[in-house]
């Protein structure tokens, strides 16, 4: 469908540059709106269209004076910001222009600074993982305009920092309390695997031999696997939980939302998944070792049911997990375009 929408703008276009210069030059000055609606909900393609067939586009202010890259900083629309990294030297010239709106005299930093549209900001679970979001686009921006925009106030009096610091406040409770929370509770859930799998390496499957003190099972394959699994959940679960606490016990300044505290959910919720499977498998291993061999299909059930429980419980938190590797390790490539589009 979106191939052949793309493709019907542009025979649709084809045929306008038919038209006489006269035309043309009322059909580009009266869509004005049309363009900027384009660029507020992200249909890059639609203007990839126009620019390449009327490249003077790229100049059109709104009655704001904000360019096309001044609306997609303003609604976060990456995939149109990333085009200003293709027109070379004119991006210096259209960054510095300055937002007109109730004459607050803002420049597109400021604009950075402003908190993005609801919409935008649940592309991403979770206020903390929304707030690293913020922070990325704020430095994307920062690295485009002129330096004395960095520290230029508006008719407010307000930096584009001070700015952003002033509409990201409630974001930024909410990110610690939503980072807090989650912290607590998988850690919880790790605290109590790290106690089962403790408990269960001593207290080995099958009792020990009252001579020599060896556990019975010792040469069998099922005990090996049990051992190792036993011994990765604990130190997985361990390491989760040393990662949850240390989320707890932060700062919570803005740039720890940067890096920091994503990175420590990332590695603090795979090192939970990987204690959760092994200790399923550990179970599995103590399972077969014990089952009476007549009735293979009961140790075959109770693992089922237990790979189950695994599933579901990955299956629930799988978003988030995704979601937090995305923003950490994708995400330094949102305003890294691979490939030119505008320009090809």
């Amino acid at each position: 469908m979106q191939t052949l929408a793309h493709q019907l703008v542009k025979k649709l276009w084809e045929h306008v540059l038919h038209l006489q210069d006269r035309e043309i030059s009322k059909l580009i000055k009266t869509p004005s709106k049309l363009l900027f609606d384009a660029a507020e909900l992200g249909n890059v393609e639609f203007l990839i269209i126009l620019i390449r067939a009327y490249p003077d586009l790229i100049w059109k202010v709104d009655q704001n004076n904000r360019s096309l890259f001044h609306i997609a900083v303003l609604y976060r629309q990456e995939a149109i910001f990333n085009l200003i990294y293709e027109i070379g030297a004119i991006k210096d010239l259209i960054a510095a222009y300055k937002d007109k709106n109730n004459n607050d005299n803002n420049n597109i930093l400021h604009l950075a600074g402003n908190l993005a549209p609801l919409s935008r900001r649940q592309i991403v679970s979770g206020a903390a993982l929304q707030m690293q979001r913020e922070l990325l686009w704020f430095q994307a921006v920062e690295k485009i305009v002129p330096p004395s925009y960095i520290k230029m106030r508006n008719s407010k009096n307000q930096t584009p920092k001070e700015l952003f610091a002033e509409e990201h406040k409630k974001l930024l409770k909410e990110g610690e309390k939503w980072m807090k929370s989650t912290a607590t509770s998988c850690m919880l859930v790790a605290t109590l695997i790290a106690t089962v799998v403790f408990a269960a390496v001593i207290t080995v499957p099958g009792g020990e031999n009252n001579n020599t003190g060896v556990p019975i099972f010792l040469r069998e394959k099922w005990f090996f696997i049990f051992l190792i699994s036993d011994a990765i959940a604990l130190f997985s679960s361990s390491a989760s939980i040393i990662m949850f606490l240390s989320i707890l016990t932060s700062r919570y300044a803005e740039n720890d939302f940067l890096i920091s505290l994503p990175t420590r959910l990332m590695f603090g919720i795979s090192t939970l998944f990987i204690s959760i499977a092994t200790m399923v498998l550990a179970y599995t291993g103590a399972i077969f070792l014990i089952h009476d061999h007549k009735y293979v299909w009961v140790p075959t059930l109770i693992v089922f049911l237990a790979c189950a429980t695994v599933t579901l419980f990955a299956w629930q938190h799988f978003h988030l997990w995704v979601d937090t590797i995305r923003s950490t390790y994708w995400s330094r490539f949102l305003f890294r375009p691979f490939k030119h589009r505008l320009y090809n």
